[in-house]
């Protein structure tokens, strides 16, 4: 079973910077005390909004300069909060808390040649591989997608600009990007391909890739959130440690269903992809919607904020 990624470490940071990109918020955090820990691209931390509120954020700085972490956060108009927060409380001189840095999209360190593929706010953890891979000296090019490349000057001025290539979606003539002709044009066994970013684009990155001749075990992707939670029959939900069974509803959550009957989950990001929330399943059949555990772990685990159940019962233990 993976480390519940709900850290008890956290760290006292200050906004050192804030610069707004559109609808996008830039931040830098350096630390109240001590120095930052020590990361790799692909990283993410916790951040601690107040109220219970807990958020994951890419890294999206040069993972060579722990002098301070950059975040940007969208804001969301569908938010539950998250993003809303963070453009509402953020401001220079401000103290937070965050977590410490957790890596659960790692750059494969054998690849001969990478290609970062980023959609709007998804492109963010691809910037901190596209500065760690070329402080490495190695071979990559990283698009990026958008409506509104609010990153693009940002990019242009990194020392890796040559590397950068930027598809406008919002240019009345742009032509649409093609996933499959610019993997195409890099296909080695000892290619990777990362993508983040839109469900539409990431699979669509994912069957190109397939279609032209990669293996599975080349292509990665991030997602910041799983499958719609809504959708598919009721059941019922045994806790059992404490004996409390409960309904759930086709609208409703194993988590929130439990919460109300006054069983405690303990909840982060609320979109299957941070774990945790991962209980054991003692009885029953989950029916998975989250993105953090593995065909493995799914056999005897599931993420309650998200999941649901095949079964009429599902018994869990918490």
């Amino acid at each position: 079973m993976k480390a519940n990624a709900e850290t008890a470490d956290t760290i006292d940071v200050r906004v050192a910077a804030a610069e707004r990109l559109g609808e996008v918020l830039s931040f830098d955090l350096v630390p109240l005390q001590g120095v930052l820990p020590s990361w790799e691209a692909g990283a993410h931390v916790d951040l601690l909004l107040g109220d219970g509120l807990i958020r994951q954020y890419s890294l999206c700085g040069d993972p060579g300069d722990c002098s301070c972490y950059r975040l940007a956060v969208l804001r969301d108009p569908a938010s539950r909060g998250g993003s809303r927060a963070v453009h509402d409380l953020v401001r220079v001189g401000e103290v937070m808390k965050i977590g410490v840095p957790r890596n659960l999209f790692p750059l494969d360190k054998k690849a001969e040649h990478s290609v970062l593929i980023g959609g709007g706010i998804g492109v963010t953890p691809l910037i901190a591989m596209a500065y760690e891979l070329y402080d490495k000296g190695q071979s990559f090019t990283l698009h990026y997608v958008a409506r509104d490349p609010v990153f693009t000057a940002l990019l242009q001025q990194a020392p890796f600009a040559q590397a950068v290539k930027v598809h406008d979606r919002g240019r009345p003539d742009a032509p649409r990007f093609d996933p499959a002709s610019v993997l195409a044009g890099c296909l080695k066994p000892t290619t990777r391909v990362y993508t983040c970013g839109p469900l539409g684009l990431m699979d669509a990155v994912f069957e190109a890739g397939l279609t032209v001749g990669y293996m599975e075990n080349q292509l990665h992707r991030e997602t910041f959130s799983a499958q719609p939670v809504a959708g598919g029959n009721a059941f019922e939900v045994l806790a059992a440690k404490s004996g409390v069974r409960v309904h759930v509803g086709p609208d409703d959550t194993i988590a929130g269903a439990l919460g109300k009957a006054g069983v405690k989950v303990t909840l982060s990001c609320e979109q299957g992809i941070c774990g945790t929330c991962v209980v054991n399943v003692l009885e029953g059949e989950p029916d998975h919607r989250d993105e953090y555990l593995t065909e493995d772990e799914q056999t005897d685990q599931i993420a309650l904020c998200c999941s649901r159940s095949h079964s009429p019962l599902l018994v869990v233990d918490i």
